[in-house]
């Protein structure tokens, strides 16, 4: 008998029924490999109880100052950081996400916003420009690669007001002793049960992007000009957390989404006394 894994979408606010689109789509995908094991259940979270109701959660893009601010008057914060940073449950964050489960963030707007974090970086807010400078870019992303073999190829990756990874910190106090008390600059609150220095797996660079930049009026389309040497980081998991700068739920490529599904399904099985997914 298959088992139910239930995958959640925060929906708050921005692309979470297009977030709901493409895991249908990737559950298909996998049930056409013949894989038999999970029957995927998937839902809208917009309170505790639904929350806890998960087994994986994804935060999707839209406008992390807003999403935190409801969050924390419909009394979900908290129990969005015992959910990725106690029960260490696999979450996945697009965007605005990637801000939220960020440990720290820069260029936030005055009077900060609240964190979930999870993810030992400091992430630039906005780094990409503002709405009217979006753009679209073909990705090469190795992990897909690796999963997906011949099925792969570039993955088009769309950016708004997107954020970049500057930095992947070592530990939380060290960042703050380094950034010191600047206004723009906020931290995920400590977490009493979050894993010792030793115990924390490193930040893994899963999607770099050539520095990008260009001039006022300049057509958002057309290739810009970069040194190769240097890269910006797009996506980067640690432990049971994924957040990528780009949004792969505003595409109709649900490789990234299958390929989330089964690091789902790896997790479930470990977290099984006996490592299966048996009921």
């Amino acid at each position: 008998m298959p088992t139910e894994i239930t995958v959640g979408v925060l929906a708050l606010q921005g692309a979470f029924h297009e977030h709901l689109l493409l895991l249908h789509q990737a559950s298909t995908r996998l049930r056409q490999r013949n894989d038999s094991e999970v029957r995927w259940q998937f839902t809208q979270v917009r309170n505790r109880q639904q929350l806890e109701a998960c087994d994986a959660l994804i935060i999707p893009g839209g406008e992390s100052t807003t999403v935190s601010l409801i969050a924390a008057r419909s009394g979900l914060l908290e129990p969005l950081r015992e959910f990725v940073k106690v029960h260490y449950k696999p979450t996945w964050g697009t965007c605005a996400g990637l801000i939220l489960l960020a440990e720290s963030a820069n260029r936030t707007k005055k009077g900060g916003q609240e964190l979930i974090g999870g993810l030992d970086v400091r992430v630039n807010r906005n780094h990409f420009g503002r709405q009217a400078e979006s753009f679209e870019r073909d990705l090469h992303l190795p992990f897909l690669e690796r999963e997906l073999g011949r099925d792969y190829g570039p993955f088009k990756g769309i950016f708004i007001r997107a954020p970049v990874v500057e930095k992947v910190l070592a530990t939380v106090p060290v960042a703050q002793a380094e950034v010191g008390e600047s206004e723009e600059t906020v931290f995920a609150p400590p977490c009493d049960s979050l894993k010792t220095e030793e115990e924390r797996e490193p930040v893994m660079v899963m999607g770099t992007l050539p520095p990008h930049s260009r001039s006022p009026g300049e057509n958002p389309l057309e290739p810009v000009q970069t040194n190769e040497a240097a890269q910006e980081i797009i996506a980067v998991m640690q432990h049971n957390c994924f957040g990528t700068s780009f949004h792969p739920e505003l595409t109709q490529d649900p490789r990234i989404h299958i390929w989330w599904l089964e690091q789902v399904k790896d997790a479930v099985r470990k977290a099984r006394p006996d490592g299966s997914l048996r009921k």
